[in-house]
């Protein structure tokens, strides 16, 4: 019998339209899939049997009725607990939000649900979605399917580990920092950050977010394939009124010159040797390809970094103290102090200064991107990291935070990114970031195909 939960999107959504496939038998075993790997990975912290098999249900009646059943029929698929899903609470991982049930589905989710996919459950986050890691205090603790030792990524850390393990062949994910290019790339998978204005997304659970976080956090998928990613982008990307800062950008555009920038050490970033194995072995690919490849410096990151982190503790020193304070959960406090000590008391100057240099450094990466259409870097520079190394001392979380340079830098840039799995080295998941002109995200995925197309294949991971 075939194993249908190991099955891509494009094939279920194949497949269920032509009558090949029930979406019931389909969302059956993506269940049965869940049941048996969750106990030990911790992906999903709320399954949702009853609903999807109801979704999937519908979706048959509509292929038999002759209907259209959606680009992503029967595609089983997860949602991150810090978006709205109707009936469901946004809990952002925290025990304080445990009874915030949303009384509406945010856009991102209503635009998955009008495609054809099934919701199977929702997925875990640290407290607030504040880290590289994925554990908190109402939730639990989620672990890396393809290596336990590991950390699964975050914030969208159980998206990651619920595409990794079969569960799903989509997980939706959130990112202001990295939260969907790092767990995809921890996990071993492909996730794209889209540019800001094209997935729209709102929690009306709750008030608006502060500026920071409007012009820096979006939503977008992670999937064990480009293709997937493609299809699950066009389905996020539908528009809603309810996002004032969604644009009806074309999801594809003219043909870019093929000029790739290869930029190993960006703004100084050290980096591990196997992650510079892997930039060079994916220029070369790109070249196979046809890019012509230049190895060039990028604009500086280390401002963006410093600008966006002054944005998200702005936000955090403003509205969420007090919320953190209240939850007290562990690992949240130790790395909420840390990063207060890491920059600087925000003024309304500081504020003002920060907004206005983003700007700048906008228009900056806007000419580079401009001559070269593609900037291949470091998703990280260092390999995905021992699980839970961010609490261990605040010496640790400073070499996270190093790290991170481009996942916390880019956001503030408002460009869209990808992490691309290139393999594995010593039991860790290896990839790269590639990074595109805003509105681009076509281009970044025809790029990711021909690396993709030259790497070893994504299988599910078997351990669960």
């Amino acid at each position: 019998m075939t194993e249908l939960w190991r099955l891509n999107a494009t094939d279920v959504a194949a497949r269920v339209a032509n009558g090949e496939l029930a979406a019931a038998d389909v969302v059956s075993q993506a269940l049965a899939r869940l049941e048996q790997v969750n106990p030990h990975c911790n992906a999903v912290v709320q399954p949702m049997a009853d609903e999807a098999q109801a979704a999937a249900a519908a979706v048959d009646a509509r292929v038999a009725a002759g209907e259209d059943p959606g680009p992503l029929a029967g595609v089983p698929v997860t949602i991150k607990v810090n978006v709205d899903q109707q009936g469901f609470a946004t809990t952002n991982g925290l025990r304080i939000q445990r009874d915030l049930v949303a009384e509406h589905d945010s856009p991102v989710v209503a635009n998955l649900r009008r495609a054809g996919a099934v919701i199977v459950g929702r997925t875990n986050t640290p407290a607030f979605s504040m880290r590289w890691f994925t554990r908190n205090s109402l939730h639990g603790h989620t672990l890396n399917p393809r290596n336990p030792a590991l950390t699964p990524g975050g914030s969208s850390g159980g998206a990651a580990a619920a595409v990794a393990a079969g569960i799903c062949a989509i997980g939706h994910g959130t990112d202001i920092a990295g939260s969907i290019r790092y767990p995809a790339y921890a996990c071993g998978l492909q996730g794209i950050r889209p540019s800001l204005g094209r997935v729209p997304a709102v929690n009306r659970s709750a008030p608006d977010r502060h500026i920071g976080a409007q012009i820096t956090a979006v939503s977008g998928p992670i999937a064990r394939n480009v293709a997937d990613l493609r299809i699950a982008l066009a389905a996020m990307a539908a528009p809603s009124a309810l996002d004032p800062w969604w644009v009806p950008a074309p999801l594809a555009g003219e043909t870019l010159a093929k000029r790739v920038a290869l930029c190993v050490n960006p703004d100084g970033l050290e980096i591990d040797a196997p992650i510079e194995r892997a930039l060079r072995d994916a220029a070369a690919q790109l070249a196979d390809a046809g890019w012509r490849v230049e190895e060039v410096a990028c604009p500086p990151l280390r401002e963006a970094m410093q600008l966006q982190m002054l944005l998200w503790m702005s936000e955090y020193a403003y509205s969420q103290g007090e919320a953190v304070r209240r939850e007290d959960d562990p690992d949240a406090n130790f790395v909420y102090t840390q990063l207060r000590e890491h920059c600087a008391e925000p003024t309304l100057a500081s504020l003002m200064e920060a907004l206005q240099a983003r700007a700048r450094i906008a228009r900056d990466w806007q000419l580079f991107l401009e001559r070269y259409p593609l900037l291949l870097c470091p998703i990280s520079a260092e390999l995905p990291f021992a699980d839970q190394l961010d609490v261990e001392s605040p010496e640790a979380l400073h070499r996270v935070v190093e790290a991170q340079l481009t996942q916390i830098a880019l956001p503030f840039v408002g460009v869209p990114a990808m992490s691309v799995c290139s393999g594995a080295h010593a039991g860790a998941p290896l990839g790269v970031q590639l990074v595109g002109p805003r509105f681009r995200e076509d281009w970044l995925l025809d790029a990711a195909a021909e690396i993709e197309a030259r790497s070893p294949p994504i299988e599910v991971a078997e351990s669960g």
